[in-house]
C-alpha cells in the first residue's frame, strides 16, 4: 500500500519514535539517567498541573498501558510528589517536585531551542501551523471513525 494516507500514518509513527530518541539522547547528554524519555514526556505534560494517574491518560498526556509504573518510578526518583486527595482518600494526585520542575524547565528550553532552529531548517511557524491543522483534522476524522465501523472480512 503506497497511498498518501498510509504514508501519513507511517510518518506520524516514525516521527514520534524519532522525537523520543532525540529526548533520550538529550537526557543522556545531560547525564540524567534516572528517568527515561517516556517519563520525561509525562513529566513535561504534567507541567504545573496536579492530576490523578487516570487523568494523565484521559487528557492524552500519556499513551500506554504502564502509566502507573512510570509514575511510580518518577516518584521513587524524586521527580513527582504523590498526595492523597483531601476530598477522596481513594484518589492519589501527582505533581512535579522541585527536581521535576527543574527537568521540566530544561525540556521547555530544549523545545524553545528547537523552535528557534526550525526557521533555518525551512520550517517557519506558518508551515507548522498548517501541518498542525491537518493533524487535528486527521485526529477528528479518526475519532469519528470509531463509531462508524468499516472493517469487513471476506468469507
Amino acid at each position: 500500500m503506497t497511498t498518501s494516507y498510509y504514508d501519513s500514518i507511517n510518518l506520524i509513527e516514525r516521527l514520534h519514535r524519532q522525537f523520543m530518541d532525540v529526548l533520550k539522547v538529550e537526557l543522556e547528554r545531560a547525564s540524567i539517567l534516572d528517568i527515561n524519555n517516556v517519563q520525561g514526556m509525562i513529566l513535561h505534560n504534567i507541567g504545573t498541573d496536579e492530576l490523578t494517574v487516570g487523568e494523565l491518560t484521559v487528557r492524552g498526556y500519556y499513551l500506554g498501558s504502564n502509566v502507573s509504573y512510570n509514575v511510580k518510578k518518577m516518584v521513587e526518583n524524586g521527580y513527582l510528589v504523590q498526595e492523597r486527595s483531601i476530598h477522596d482518600k481513594r484518589s492519589v494526585r501527582v505533581k512535579l517536585s522541585d527536581k521535576g520542575r527543574k527537568l521540566n524547565d530544561a525540556i521547555s528550553r530544549l523545545y524553545k531551542k528547537h523552535e528557534e532552529r526550525l526557521v533555518s531548517a525551512g520550517l517557519p511557524g506558518s508551515r507548522l501551523e498548517s501541518m498542525n491543522q491537518v493533524l487535528r483534522d486527521l485526529e477528528t476524522f479518526w475519532g469519528e471513525q470509531m463509531g462508524v465501523g468499516g472493517l469487513t472480512l471476506a468469507s
